[in-house]
C-alpha cells in the first residue's frame, strides 16, 4: 500500500510496497509517484482530478523498481480526507514480474461481498490505519470483538493478512461503501 496526497506525492508506504518496489522509505517519501510509471503519468492533471472527485478507481499499471526491472500491478484506490487532506491509498491487489500475466483467483475463494456491515466497516477503519485498540475505542466494542471481525472477514474472503484483506474489499469496492 501507498498513500499519496493530491498532488500524487507520496506520503507514506507499507513495508511490503517498498519491498515489492526495492526502496528505502526516505528514497520515496515526497517523490511523485508517478516517477515509478513506466511511461510516466497516465493521467493528466484534469484526468487525476476527475479521479480524485470519483473518490474510488482501479487500473493495472507497469511500474519500474529500484533495481530496472518491471513490475506490473493491478490496483485498487480510495481518497479520503484524513486530518484536513485529502490522501489517496493505492494498494496491489495482484503483481506480476513476468508481463501483464496476474494470478488468478483460486478455486474456492469466497467473494468479499459476504462481509457484514459491522467487518465492513472494521475493514475500512484498518484500511485507513487504525489499530485494534484505536478500532475498539472508537466503536465502543471490545479489541477481542475486533480481533474476532477481522478474523471472520479474512475468512470469508480468503485474505492472507490484513494488508490482503484491505486489498480485496477496496477490489470489490467494500470497505468505503
Amino acid at each position: 500500500m501507498v498513500l499519496l496526497d493530491s498532488h500524487r506525492r507520496q506520503v507514506d508506504a507499507n513495508g511490503a510496497y517498498l519491498r515489492l518496489m526495492g526502496y528505502r522509505r526516505d528514497q520515496i517519501i515526497g517523490r511523485p509517484f508517478y516517477e515509478h510509471v513506466i511511461g510516466g503519468p497516465l493521467a493528466s492533471p484534469q484526468q487525476w482530478a476527475a479521479a480524485l472527485a470519483a473518490g474510488r478507481f482501479t487500473g493495472a499499471t507497469p511500474l519500474r523498481a529500484a533495481d530496472g526491472s518491471n513490475v506490473n500491478v493491478q490496483w485498487a484506490a480510495t481518497v479520503e480526507l484524513v486530518t484536513g487532506h485529502r490522501r489517496v491509498l493505492f494498494v496491489a491487489l495482484s503483481t506480476s514480474r513476468w508481463g501483464s500475466r496476474f494470478r488468478e483467483a483460486e478455486p474456492g475463494e469466497h467473494e468479499a461481498g459476504s462481509l457484514s456491515a459491522r467487518e465492513r466497516e472494521i475493514v475500512r477503519l484498518v484500511a485507513l490505519g487504525s489499530s485494534g485498540p484505536e478500532i475498539a475505542e472508537e466503536l465502543s466494542i471490545t479489541h477481542n470483538t475486533v480481533r474476532t471481525h477481522v478474523r471472520n472477514a479474512m475468512t470469508k474472503s480468503g485474505a492472507r493478512s490484513r494488508a490482503h484483506l484491505v486489498a480485496k474489499a477496496l477490489g470489490d469496492g467494500l470497505a468505503f461503501d
